[in-house]
This record gives structure tokens, C-alpha cells and sequence, in this order.
């Protein structure tokens, strides 16, 4: 056999299904509401900071950690904010998005052999994150309609071998915001266990219907056992900025520096500055974002709806959940296929964010971060697949 090959431990990594969608959405000129990403535009003076910024002459690499100004942009609002201190100094550490700050923590605080609590449905890069740093993800699921969990099976979750647990709040792709008493049992069983959580709150600003996010590390006890990580992708309409940050305890910030300078060095320069002016806008941008937000929520929900869905209503982020089960194919990546195909609709099959799809129920995750227009002509679209369903639309 060969030595030239992949890496072993890539095997058990399945591939990202949300290129694949759009890839297909692109194919089948279809609407695409798969990869959450906003199709409308980002705030003019978040762009225009990053356009003087690079006429400034700030494109070369930063502060591995994030400037100065940043960082103390993004200590300055999260304490102003949920009553946490922070020194920017010692505990936050700008990374490419979200997505890497995440992958930091968790390579930098992970063992081989060292156990990681996950919810399902999931983010996909959790898992492959946790098996990438030779940990073992341990999955506790979550139920619809209200993506609740069971706190039975949570507690049995927690052994001597349990290092993380990750939350993500609001939850993608469900949507769910997990309550103060929710988050207070996670936080009782870290500190009965001397576990750290790992938060991903990238949509702490987009939550509806009067729910309120309550970080993890807000709560008693937490502060000096929860990572925390954000970014400017979702609240600020720039996924492909690739700007986002880890709040950690101090004991904790090495490393996950050590492990972001030897993966990308820097976040990109010019955005820093960008990061700068999105933090200063005033309270109003968020108040407005999220009424919008809402409205799209309600007429996604209203468009399933009408096509015979049976959808679960998020309090935050911007998914929709739908169970497709009543629709007959052999399973959700079928119907999602068919969609795609067939009807010109580009959406995410729910099993994807499953460890077990083969156990997973039969849903399909619709992004409704589009505009108006985009998700009309879907609607538009899903009028050819309820006629052909025989699903009535009144």
C-alpha cells in the first residue's frame, strides 16, 4: 500500500455539506437558502472603515492576537453588555472567523482520548474539531418541537474522561435559545465534573420574541471555566471577512494564541478597524436587525407553511428547521436533492447535523438571511412542488 495518502484520521471526517448545496444550488440555477450567509448589504460604515483602513495602508499581517483597538472594542462591549469583566490584554484573541476561534479552543484544551459533550443537531465542524485534537465527541440529543433536552441523559453524558462541552446558543441550525435554568444545569454539572464549556454564541444579537441570550460565562461560577467565541459574520452581514474572536480565562489565552498563530497567524488587517466601527454603532443598528430578522422569520414560517411544512419556529439565528418525513422520499438528502433539482430551491438536509443521520428524524434546514426578493421567489418556486405534491397553498 502506498504511504502517499490522506491522513487516517480524515476518514471518520465526513465532507461539508454545505459547499456541496450551493455547488448545486449554482448547478441547478436554484434559490439558494442552504449556506447561512445574508444576500443583502453590510452596514455602509462598517465598509467604509475597512476601505480607509486598506487605503491607510493597514494590509500588512496584524498582531497575531488582534490589534490593540480591536480587542479592546470587543472587551469594552461584551462587559458593557452582560456585566463580565474583561482585559482584553489577557483574555481575547481575534481569529478568522468563528470558525477558527472555535477550532483553536478546542484543539488547545483537548487530549487524545479526552471526552467532548456535543448537542445534536449540530454545527458540522464541532465533531471533526473535537476528533482532530484526538478527543471523542459524546452526543446528547435534542428534541422537537422546542429542541429541548433531556436532563437524564445529560447528566450520564458527564464522566471522569469529560474535558468540553459545547453549546451553541443561538443554536444553528435549530434556532433554539437555551434558557437561564438550561444553562444552569450545563454550568452546575462543568463545575460538579471540573469540565469547560466551549461556547459558540456567533448569534447572540439575533434572538426574537422577547427571548434573551444569557452567555455561559455569565453565570456563577463560569467565568474561569467557559471559552467563548463570536464574530462580526452574522450580525454584521461580512461571512466572508472572516473576522472573529475568543473570549477566554486568562490560563487559557496562551494557548489558544499559540495554536491561531501557527493556523493563520492573523485575521486580516484591514478589518480589524472594520471590527472597530461595528462595535460602535449605535444600539439602534441591533434593535432594527433584529425586527428584520423577525419578520423574515415569520414570513419564512408563513411560506412553509403554505406549502404544507410542518416547520419549527426559531427564537434566534436565522434557520428554519422542517420535518419532510410526510413527503415520501427515502431520506432528507433525497428530498433535498429533489428540491434543489426539480423545484429550484437550495436547502440543507437536517440529517447532516446529526453523528447517526441513518437515526436522525427527516428534515430540511431553510436559511432565511435573504432579502425579500429572494425569499419570494421561493415561495414563487414552491408553488410547482406543491402542485405536485397536491398540497393545497390557501
Amino acid at each position: 500500500m502506498s504511504r502517499i495518502r490522506s491522513a487516517r484520521r480524515l476518514a471518520s471526517i465526513a465532507d461539508s455539506v454545505f459547499g456541496e448545496m450551493t455547488r448545486l444550488a449554482r448547478l441547478h440555477n436554484a434559490v439558494n437558502l442552504s449556506q447561512g450567509f445574508p444576500d443583502f448589504e453590510a452596514p455602509q460604515a462598517v465598509k467604509d472603515a475597512a476601505c480607509a483602513a486598506i487605503q491607510a495602508e493597514q494590509n500588512q499581517y496584524a498582531p497575531p492576537s488582534g490589534t490593540k483597538a480591536f480587542r479592546d472594542a470587543i472587551a469594552a462591549d461584551y462587559s458593557r453588555r452582560y456585566g463580565v469583566r474583561l482585559v482584553a490584554d489577557e483574555q481575547v484573541t481575534v481569529c478568522c472567523g468563528s470558525t477558527e476561534a472555535m477550532l483553536a479552543s478546542i484543539m488547545s484544551c483537548i487530549d487524545p482520548g479526552d471526552e467532548v459533550i456535543i448537542f445534536e443537531p449540530f454545527y458540522e465542524n464541532y465533531g471533526p474539531d473535537a476528533m482532530l485534537a484526538g478527543g471523542e465527541p459524546k452526543y446528547v440529543r435534542m428534541h422537537a418541537p422546542d429542541w429541548h433536552f433531556d436532563e437524564a441523559e445529560l447528566r450520564r453524558a458527564f464522566t471522569n474522561r469529560t474535558r468540553a462541552i459545547v453549546i451553541n446558543s443561538p443554536n444553528n441550525p435549530t434556532g433554539k435559545v437555551f434558557s437561564r435554568d438550561e444553562l444552569q444545569v450545563i454550568a452546575e454539572l462543568c463545575q460538579q465534573w471540573d469540565v469547560l464549556a466551549i461556547s459558540d454564541e456567533i448569534y447572540e444579537r439575533i434572538v426574537y420574541d422577547g427571548h434573551a441570550h444569557v452567555p455561559v460565562a455569565s453565570l456563577p461560577g463560569m467565568a474561569d471555566r467557559t471559552i467563548t467565541t463570536g464574530g462580526l459574520s452574522k450580525t454584521f452581514s461580512v461571512t466572508g471577512w472572516r473576522i472573529g474572536w475568543a473570549i477566554s480565562p486568562p490560563a487559557l489565552t496562551g494557548g489558544i494564541r499559540k495554536l491561531h498563530d501557527f493556523i493563520t497567524v492573523a485575521a486580516p488587517t484591514p478589518f480589524h478597524d472594520a471590527g472597530v466601527a461595528a462595535l460602535s454603532l449605535p444600539d439602534t443598528y441591533y434593535s432594527g436587525m433584529r425586527a428584520d430578522y423577525q419578520r423574515k422569520r415569520d414570513l419564512m414560517m408563513d411560506i412553509l407553511g403554505r406549502h404544507g411544512f410542518t416547520a419549527y419556529r426559531p427564537g434566534g439565528a436565522y434557520y428554519v428547521i422542517a420535518d419532510v418525513s410526510r413527503f415520501g422520499f427515502d431520506s432528507d438528502f433525497d428530498f433535498a436533492r429533489y428540491l434543489v433539482r426539480d423545484v429550484g430551491v437550495a436547502t440543507v438536509p437536517g440529517s447532516s447535523f446529526y453523528a447517526g443521520p441513518a437515526s436522525a428524524p427527516k428534515t430540511i434546514r431553510f436559511c432565511f438571511s435573504k432579502r425579500d426578493d429572494t425569499l419570494h421567489e421561493a415561495d414563487r418556486r414552491l408553488v410547482n412542488f406543491t402542485k405536485a405534491r397536491g398540497t393545497d397553498t390557501a
